[in-house]
């Protein structure tokens, strides 16, 4: 049986939901090297504020600043723990200094997997992320 789907599709956009619009921007676009795609007021006091690792096509972030103290508290916890966000690199020695140069928080050292090399980080809210070298990829 098929679905009927046709069409081309993959995922756009992950909201993360953040404390404050400026200082989400300058994490993701200063520490990490993000690109903003598009920043734009909407008329409820919200943005519109979309960032992507530079030069990937696809996904991006969403990021929503946080609307009423149901949303503020799963700041920095939307995974539960778990290490929720994956930033693929092809150059992982250079990356992993470069993030570290610009003050990103490493919980551990690099270490190798058979799915490739891997060391989790945290982003300015505790998130926790993967920067990955597919095993593909892994000089």
């Amino acid at each position: 049986m098929t679905s009927g789907f046709t069409s081309l599709r993959h995922i756009a956009l992950v909201s993360l939901v953040v404390d404050d619009y400026d200082r989400a921007k300058a994490f993701y676009c200063g520490s990490l090297g993000f690109e903003c795609l598009s920043d734009q007021s909407l008329p409820d006091g919200k943005r519109w504020l979309v960032v992507r690792p530079k030069g990937q096509a696809a996904t991006g972030l969403l990021l929503a600043q946080a609307d009423g103290k149901e949303q503020t508290v799963t700041i920095g916890n939307q995974t539960g723990g778990r290490v929720g966000f994956f930033l693929y690199t092809d150059d992982f020695n250079a990356d992993f200094r470069r993030m570290k140069d610009n003050g990103i928080c490493f919980l551990e050292q690099p270490r190798h997997e058979i799915y490739g090399t891997v060391a989790v980080f945290e982003d300015l809210y505790g998130n926790k992320w993967d920067l990955l070298q597919p095993a593909a990829e892994t000089a």
